[in-house]
């Protein structure tokens, strides 16, 4: 029986709503919810990406703003952006697009940054604050997972889940959000990498795969047990095909699987707004 599909876009949805009414309320206190984004070059798939935060602001009563930084600026320019978004008050929030290229450091960058106004919960107070289980933005892509094994009903309390990627702005942050006594987490949670001789030793006894390093392909059908939920958190630019880390063939075994397209990214931009919209509240 084939996999049923973990599509992105109603749990984006349902989160737009709430987002929606709140936005609203704002609104009529004289307050619009700012999101900047920092675009650093020229690679198109960043700018795309880009387009796409700034149209769901359009689309959900958001005001945005944008600095793009040519590739043959300097750090101080990039600097220079995040202390201009750090003073200006109807930019509630703000990211810088990762990745940067070639010759600009990114955590400095994203030091530079005020906590407060951190969109994508990755400044180390934010992080932090997610280590200890405070209150604070968390980064939008775990944070659209989490919604989306929320939105499915998916059983987490209790049960194994291994994360193939260790980085800082998903595999490290989302081990984190699903070993938290919540509705939706509370798991066991096993984080590997292609460090790891054999990744299918952990991936096959899991209950849920998420697979987050950025390698086309790296959980294939071989790696997932019958019946388990497996969502491709990481993603690769082969040309113009965009191409998941979970073979498509996992669909063959899997009980869950997000789909190649239409999967885990248009919850990240709700949880990107979500947390925009909670960082004006804060301020206003």
């Amino acid at each position: 029986m084939p996999a049923h599909y973990l599509e992105g876009k109603p749990v984006a949805e349902a989160v737009l709503r709430q987002v929606a009414g709140r936005v609203g309320e704002m609104r009529k206190q004289g307050v619009i919810p700012g999101l900047g984004t920092i675009l650093v070059g020229d690679d198109p798939a960043s700018a795309g990406y880009v387009r796409k935060k700034h149209e769901a602001c359009r689309e959900n009563g958001f005001a945005s703003f944008d600095r793009h930084i040519a590739d043959g600026a300097s750090q101080a320019d990039l600097l220079d952006a995040v202390r201009e978004f750090n003073r200006n008050d109807q930019v509630h929030a703000f990211i810088i697009q990762y990745p940067v290229p070639r010759g600009f450091d990114y955590s400095e960058a994203l030091e530079a940054m005020a906590p407060e106004k951190d969109a994508d919960g990755l400044h180390p107070v934010n992080l932090g604050r997610l280590v200890l289980q405070e209150p604070g933005p968390i980064p939008a892509t775990p944070a659209g997972i989490h919604a989306m094994l929320l939105h499915y009903e998916i059983p987490v309390e209790g049960r194994e889940v291994v994360i193939v990627g260790r980085g800082s702005t998903l595999g490290r942050p989302l081990a984190l959000l699903l070993t938290m006594k919540k509705a939706g987490a509370n798991a066991a949670v096993t984080v590997v990498h292609t460090g790891v001789d054999n990744i299918a030793y952990y991936t096959k006894r899991a209950d849920i795969v998420i697979a987050a390093a950025g390698v086309p392909g790296i959980v294939t059908k071989e790696m997932v047990k019958p019946g388990a939920v497996v969502i491709s958190g990481g993603i690769t630019w082969e040309g113009k095909r965009l191409v998941p880390d979970v073979d498509e063939s996992v669909a063959e075994v899997a009980g869950w699987i997000t789909p190649r397209l239409g999967g885990v990214g248009p919850t990240t931009i709700a949880m990107l707004l979500k947390n925009t919209l909670e960082c004006a509240q804060r301020q206003s």
